[in-house]
C-alpha cells in the first residue's frame, strides 16, 4: 500500500471513530466490514476532541453562570454530542445483570431496547454523579481532568475488546469489535491516551490511569464471568464508569 493510500485509510478510520462515538457531521465514506475494528485505535482522539469541546464551553460560560448551571451546560452537551450513546449502554447493562440470572436471560434483556428499574436507576445516578463532580472539581484542575477523563473513557474500548470475545457471536456492535481489535492498535491507542493524560496532569497522571486500568480489568472480568464476554452495551457501561473514575480521582486528589 502506498503513502498516499494509507494516509487516506488513516483518514477513513478517524471519520468512522467520529461517526460512531459522536453525532459530529462527517463526510460520507464507503463503510467496510472491518472499519470500525481499525478504527478503534482513534477512539481516544475523538475523546480528545469531546473534552475539549466541554473545556472551551466551561471556560467561556465560567464568567457568566454558576458553577452548577455550567456543570449542567457541560453535561448536557456531552451526553448530546455522543447521541446518549454511552449512556444507553450503561441503561441497558444495568438491566441485563441486574434482572437476568442466566447467560441468555442476560442477552435477551440487553437486547430489549426499553429501559427498565436497573437501567433508569444507573443512568440517574451517573447523571447526578457526573454532574456532582463537575461541579465540585476545583476550577484550575478542570481542563485537565475532563479531557483526561474523555481519553480514557473511550480508551477502555479498546483493552474490552482486544481481550474479550464477542457475547453474541457476529450479532450486534460489540461482535464488529470484540476480539478484533488488533494489537498494533491498542498500543497505538493506549499509547497516546497515556500521552495526553500525562501531558495533561503531569505528576497527578498516575490515579487517573491506575484507576481506568482498574475499572476497565474489574468489569471486564465480570462481563467475562457473566456472559463469557462483551456486548456493545458493555463497552458504553464501562465508559460511563471511566469517566466518573476519573472525575472522582480529580476531585478527591486536587
Amino acid at each position: 500500500m502506498t503513502a498516499a493510500k494509507q494516509i487516506r485509510r488513516l483518514g477513513e478510520e478517524l471519520v468512522v471513530a467520529s461517526q460512531f462515538l459522536t453525532r459530529i457531521p462527517m463526510p460520507e465514506i464507503a463503510f467496510e466490514s472491518d472499519s470500525l475494528s481499525r478504527a478503534v485505535k482513534f477512539f481516544p482522539l475523538v475523546g480528545l476532541v469531546v473534552g475539549s469541546g466541554a473545556v472551551l464551553l466551561q471556560k467561556l460560560l465560567t464568567s457568566h453562570l454558576a458553577r452548577p448551571l455550567v456543570a449542567v451546560v457541560v453535561l448536557t452537551y456531552l451526553v448530546l454530542i455522543t447521541g446518549f450513546l454511552h449512556e444507553d449502554g450503561l441503561a441497558d447493562t444495568a438491566d441485563g445483570f441486574g434482572g437476568g440470572w442466566t447467560k441468555d436471560r442476560v442477552l435477551a434483556i440487553l437486547r430489549d431496547s426499553r429501559i427498565g428499574s436497573y437501567g433508569a436507576t444507573a443512568l440517574v445516578l451517573s447523571l447526578l454523579a457526573r454532574y456532582l463532580l463537575l461541579s465540585s472539581m476545583p476550577m484550575e484542575h478542570f481542563a485537565a481532568y475532563v479531557i483526561s477523563a474523555h481519553v480514557l473513557c473511550r480508551w477502555s474500548s479498546l483493552p474490552l475488546s482486544y481481550f474479550l470475545p464477542p457475547a453474541r457471536k457476529q450479532e450486534g456492535q460489540g461482535a464488529r469489535i470484540a476480539r478484533l481489535t488488533s494489537l498494533p492498535s491498542l498500543l497505538f491507542g493506549s499509547i497516546f491516551a497515556a500521552a495526553v493524560v500525562v501531558f495533561a496532569l503531569r505528576g497527578a497522571s498516575t490515579e487517573p490511569l491506575l484507576a481506568s486500568l482498574l475499572v476497565v480489568v474489574l468489569s471486564g472480568w465480570f462481563y467475562y464471568r457473566k456472559i463469557d464476554g462483551v456486548t456493545g452495551d458493555c463497552f458504553g457501561a464501562t465508559n460511563q464508569l471511566t469517566e466518573i473514575a476519573v472525575y472522582f480521582c480529580g476531585v478527591w486528589i486536587a
